[in-house]
């Protein structure tokens, strides 16, 4: 079995010009595969069964492989057997129809709502009579109030804003557009930076609604760096980061008003099921309040 293999390493080597690294992880991979079949005494390609890939794909899985790992190693299963039918070596492609068990997706990480007004107060402070801060300030109540994405924020306009400051028309993925109500100490922060805005624009007038102190519009990297910063100087616990703040949007509003179809509709999610992680939070949530007040669910010492 190892003389195909050989051949196919050499024909992406030589004629794709993969990397070193590629190579590595398509021959770890049918190295795996190549192991299973000679300890059951399959010796050809051609003998491997679909359903023989699929056992194996499950005792991998419980071996601790994890489901990333499992879609490279059938990916690269799919273009080895492709390489093999295209030089009638084998008659059809086993792998062609496998999936990989699906990834547990990581529940988003929150901060609780005293943790955030903690951090927002704490920027009240500095950002009196700070142009700088007071963008900072309007920046971080933006996030939390109306849940937008990094790329969303860093990309709004001056003219973005309606009905007196209370609604944000928001450019999201795909360039679908919605529009989001903004909360009140959020139209405030951003009125109180726009009466500073004018000194950082250079040139013609940028529509840029957040300039940085060149007059550029700022970038998202600029954001990320700025949020991290005043998490450490407000002494959090945990980095924090615009996603974060998005999170946090979202988990607050589902425990206050347990509309999922809002919550989907200010997130921009295309599909509810996106937003359901956050009923996983919710239930958590839940979960740690009853724990502590249910008379029966209370740990003895």
């Amino acid at each position: 079995m190892q003389q195909p293999v050989t051949a196919f390493i050499d024909y992406l080597r030589y004629e794709k010009q993969h990397s070193p690294h590629t190579l590595s992880a398509y021959q770890r991979d049918l190295a795996r595969v190549m192991q299973q079949a000679t300890v059951r005494d399959i010796l050809e390609w051609e003998k491997i069964t679909e359903k023989q890939l699929k056992y194996w794909l499950g005792l991998w899985h419980e071996d601790g492989l994890s489901s990333r790992s499992l879609q490279r190693l059938i990916s690269s299963l799919r273009r080895f057997y492709q390489y093999l039918l295209t030089r009638g070596v084998v008659s059809n492609n086993p792998a062609q129809l496998l999936r990989a068990p699906k990834t547990g997706r990581p529940l988003p990480v929150t901060l609780d709502a005293d943790q955030v007004n903690n951090l927002l107060d704490d920027q009240y402070g500095q950002a009196d009579g700070d142009p700088l801060k007071c963008r900072d300030l309007a920046i971080l109540e933006l996030f939390y109030s109306s849940g937008l994405r990094l790329a969303e924020l860093a990309a709004l306009n001056v003219d973005s804003f309606s009905d007196g400051f209370s609604q944000v028309r928001v450019l999201g993925k795909r360039s679908k557009e919605r529009v989001v109500p903004v909360g009140s100490k959020a139209r405030q922060a951003v009125q109180h930076w726009l009466t500073f805005r004018e000194l950082f624009v250079r040139g013609e007038s940028d529509s840029a609604l957040f300039l940085s102190k060149h007059g550029k519009r700022i970038s998202t990297r600029q954001i990320q760096n700025r949020i991290k910063e005043f998490a450490r100087e407000a002494g959090m616990p945990v980095g924090v980061h615009p996603h974060m703040l998005r999170h946090s949007f979202a988990s607050h509003l589902l425990e206050s008003s347990g509309d999922l179809r809002l919550i989907q509709e200010l997130l921009g999610h295309s599909d509810i099921s996106t937003t359901q992680i956050y009923t996983h939070l919710d239930f958590q949530h839940l979960a740690a309040v009853y724990d502590k007040a249910h008379p029966r669910a209370k740990k003895k010492d």
